[in-house]
């Protein structure tokens, strides 16, 4: 049991434990007062970062209990309790802490594309639900014959965009058709976008260079979201970035969150491209569909293999069920 002491130990300061536990306190204490619950939407956010830091706390806890008890009972549920806690050591790059906002988008191959676009959905739809992660739909356009054209999400656990950040990229099936009579094999495309969601910026976007659209919403939502136009669709025009949301109550609050989703995207664009001014920034372009991070092969083999880090299954009906582990954590520890 020895290494497992060490381990833990380490975790302790690599995790600032003791650090967190101060910031729970502080947060235990602005919560009890009144005047922080004037503001809805900031007395929100400290309750799911009080709620995610006591997460994270009663993790290490349960496990440095375990190890300093001296109970190797189940040594594999300690190592893999461990290896869970070990990984968030890896998340040390800006923004890892904040929520996920995940997009796919159909690429070229008609009906092909957008049913492999909406299998992609349902993967990370499962992936969450598995690891028990909350999930709000924000956008998603069906296809008029099988599938969606997009569809935009929203993760919110502690780290969700340090563990989902790997994940933009092509992905790339490769299958029999079902679409055809032939059932040909057929290769389809999609594109994963992963920003994070940054709720305070200080990104004054003007509103000369803003095109806001107001439409149907086409999915489920409040009273009244399918008979009235409170679907928002926003459109940076020096960039071409689109971003849509149609899951709230009113065409505000849509309005608000696809602000704050162009505000992450525009940040996490000026930090990559080193701008300091947004016109500095270069057009967003889809990519090439020829830079696939990975592939997923249904026939004439089966196989998954992630092409930056090699790790490669043959379950893929495992794989398009959530079972996305083995490729997030191979991805962040090679970042």
């Amino acid at each position: 049991m020895d290494d497992l002491v060490k381990r833990i130990e380490q975790l302790k300061q690599t995790l600032s434990i003791d650090q967190k536990q101060i910031r729970v306190d502080q947060l235990n204490v602005e919560l009890q007062n009144g005047d922080v619950w004037q503001n809805p939407d900031e007395a929100s956010q400290m309750s799911q970062e009080l709620a995610d830091l006591k997460n994270q706390i009663d993790q290490w806890q349960t496990v440095y209990e375990m190890v300093m008890a001296g109970d190797s009972s189940d040594r594999e549920y300690l190592e893999n309790q461990l290896h869970e806690l070990e990984l968030v050591t890896y998340l040390n790059q800006p923004h890892d802490s904040a929520d996920a906002i995940l997009s796919v988008h159909a690429g070229t191959g008609g009906v092909e594309a957008m049913d492999w676009a909406l299998m992609l959905l349902r993967m990370y739809l499962r992936y969450a639900e598995k690891k028990g992660w909350r999930v709000e739909t924000l956008e998603k356009t069906d296809a008029e014959e099988a599938g969606i054209k997009s569809a935009t999400i929203r993760i919110k656990t502690a780290n969700a965009y340090g563990f989902m950040r790997g994940e933009a990229g092509v992905h790339r099936l490769v299958r029999l058709s079902p679409f055809n009579a032939q059932h040909l094999r057929q290769t389809s495309f999609a594109l994963v976008e992963v920003v994070p969601e940054i709720i305070k910026t200080k990104l004054d976007i003007p509103d000369k260079d803003l095109r806001i659209d107001v439409y149907r919403a086409s999915g489920h939502g409040g009273q009244g979201v399918n008979t009235t136009d409170s679907a928002v669709r926003i459109t940076h025009i020096p960039t071409n970035i689109v971003v849509t949301c149609q899951n709230e109550r009113s065409q505000m609050q849509n309005k608000e969150s696809a602000m704050r989703i162009l505000q992450s995207r525009l940040l996490l664009m000026m930090e990559k491209e080193d701008a300091t001014e947004l016109n500095k920034l270069k057009p967003q372009v889809q990519g090439s569909w020829g830079n696939q991070i990975r592939s997923y092969v249904m026939q004439p083999y089966t196989m998954v293999k992630d092409h930056r880090t090699e790790v490669e299954t043959s379950d893929v009906g495992a794989v398009l069920d959530g079972d996305l582990d083995r490729f997030i954590q191979a991805e962040l520890v090679l970042q």
